[in-house]
């Protein structure tokens, strides 16, 4: 058994959509970024890929790659599983928490946890999702951008 850790940042800007956890959110501002911007689940694919020593999300899908331009990102997180799979693992569970002030992501965390585990392929018992704001401190206090963690504990087998 092995354990992955990731982080990821994006910027909030006007005049995109808000994609988490494979869930669109309506909110005034959207995530910056090549691809969709979904903070949540490049920091889970870079769990995922850490606790399979496989390197980094921007070494198997560099944002200077126009075949990344606006893609989804749970297609990112799709070819992140299989590559585990080749190697020989599986996701036991993974926690993801999400540091946002806005929007309030408690009412979508039921059908973010049941669209990962689709796109992964397990049940939604083993997907963790939560928020947190940091009390107006920082750059996701000033809502300027939204953090996401991930831990995950994967399985050889």
């Amino acid at each position: 058994m092995r354990v992955g850790m990731g982080f990821d940042v994006h910027r909030l800007v006007a005049g995109r959509e808000l994609w988490l956890c494979g869930v669109k959110l309506e909110h005034d501002k959207g995530l910056l970024g090549h691809s969709d911007a979904d903070v949540a689940i490049h920091a889970l694919c870079d769990a995922l890929l850490g606790a399979a020593a496989l390197g980094d999300i921007g070494k198997h899908f560099p944002d200077n790659d126009p075949q990344y331009r606006g893609i989804d990102s749970r297609i990112l997180l799709r070819n992140v599983v299989k590559l585990l799979t080749i190697q020989g693992y599986t996701m036991v569970n993974c926690d993801i928490t999400i540091c946002a002030e806005q929007p309030r992501i408690g009412p979508h965390v039921p059908a973010m946890r049941a669209e990962l585990a689709r796109v992964i392929g397990c049940s939604s018992n083993n997907v963790s999702v939560k928020a947190t704001t940091t009390e107006r401190l920082g750059f996701t206090g000033r809502e300027e951008g939204i953090a996401a963690y991930a831990v995950v504990l994967i399985d050889n087998k």
